[in-house]
């Protein structure tokens, strides 16, 4: 006979299951786990940069926080060129919030271009629009001169027609 914890213990094959997030993920996995000591320190670091130069941390990231050495990456060298500007500033600013960072080095990584997402216009013609080029592409001369412009009329009236 079954004890009441058995019981309990067996899942019921319709039973709900939780997602598990990404945290626990990484921590279900030894050597995945070690890692987020790390990525919460530089994470850590990113948001300190970020809050005293917010507007350059938009674009740049921290590569790299080893031996009191931060590495951070810049997407063009016009911004570098900034950056490098506030790096007494940033540093002091970094040591006063409790990180042992006596060297900041500045790295131009250009990223490659996001593909942008292609919108194409619908443009919906009125039936006289319609009715209008359907009768050009039947007056049209047919001659080889024409006949691209022909199919493209056709096409254009087939293709709002079906709408």
């Amino acid at each position: 006979m079954l004890r009441q914890s058995q019981f309990l213990s067996v899942p019921h094959r319709n039973a709900v299951h939780k997602p598990k997030g990404a945290t626990d993920f990484l921590q279900s996995n030894d050597g995945l786990a070690a890692l987020l000591p790390a990525v919460a320190r530089m994470a850590a670091l990113q948001k300190d940069c970020a809050a005293l130069l917010p507007a350059m941390f938009d674009a740049c990231d921290v590569l790299q926080y080893d031996a009191d050495q931060l590495v951070l990456s810049t997407p063009n060298a016009a911004l570098a060129a900034k950056l490098k500007q506030q790096v007494p500033k940033l540093q002091a600013h970094l040591v006063k919030s409790g990180w042992q960072v006596n060297v900041i080095r500045i790295k131009v990584q250009v990223a490659k271009p996001r593909a942008r997402d292609v919108f194409t216009k619908q443009i919906h013609l009125p039936q006289q629009a319609l009715s209008a080029l359907d009768q050009l592409g039947k007056t049209l001369e047919n001659s080889p001169r024409n006949q691209a412009l022909i199919d493209a009329v056709r096409a254009m009236v087939a293709r709002h027609k079906s709408k």
